[in-house]
């Protein structure tokens, strides 16, 4: 049975990413998992900034690796490739906002560019709708789309910062900007099992 092993770097890239974001706060005094964002484990002066940008470059080496697994998978079957081309964005941006710490220009820049790569499940769940052995995985993905929107949508109240409803968000803004690495990042993991999984040669 043919397996399709570089699928298995996106739940990698997920596991390093959590270590990082779990670990390197210990190096920040007084640093909240709940009130502060990702970026500002690694903004400039940050005690684990060089750390961080490391973690954020082996993310996005693992997540180039699996989108070229995502890539043979889909083509080898006869599908749209485009979720793979949109998971090399991700580890584009995910590199970019790791070397260029906050508050560097190009920080925010490569950080509102991974809207694109969140886009993936989409992506994918519409090129396999029509595949009747891939019916868990497009389920999985459309429901991965649906959840990762619905975070994206509460990490854009950033952009209104004097209503209610950022008045209810700020205390909380670490947890729910974590809420979308976990939604992305978890429809790797599932989808990197199930191509890995599976013999989809004869799909």
């Amino acid at each position: 049975m043919h397996r399709n092993y570089r699928a298995l770097f996106g739940p990698l890239a997920a596991a390093i990413l959590l270590m990082g974001v779990v670990g390197l706060p210990l190096l920040i005094p007084g640093y909240s998992q709940v009130r502060q964002t990702v970026s500002e484990i690694g903004e400039m002066d940050s005690p684990a900034r060089i750390p961080f940008a490391a973690l954020l470059c082996c993310v996005a080496a693992c997540l180039l690796v699996f989108a070229a697994g995502v890539r043979a998978a889909t083509k080898q079957v006869g599908h749209n490739p485009l979720a793979a081309y949109l998971i090399g964005v991700m580890a584009l941006c995910s590199a970019g906002v790791g070397i260029f710490a906050f508050p560097h220009p190009l920080h925010n820049v490569f950080g509102e560019s991974e809207l694109i790569g969140y886009q993936a499940p989409l992506a994918l769940a519409l090129a396999w709708r029509k595949d009747p052995r891939a019916g868990r995985l497009v389920r999985f993905s459309w429901s991965a789309f649906a959840l990762v929107w619905i975070c994206i949508a509460l990490n854009l109240t950033t952009l209104h910062r004097h209503g209610p409803v950022w008045a209810s968000v700020a205390p909380l803004y670490g947890l729910i900007q974590r809420s979308l690495f976990v939604a992305w990042f978890g429809w790797c993991i599932g989808v990197g099992l199930m191509l890995w999984r599976e013999d989809w040669r004869g799909s």
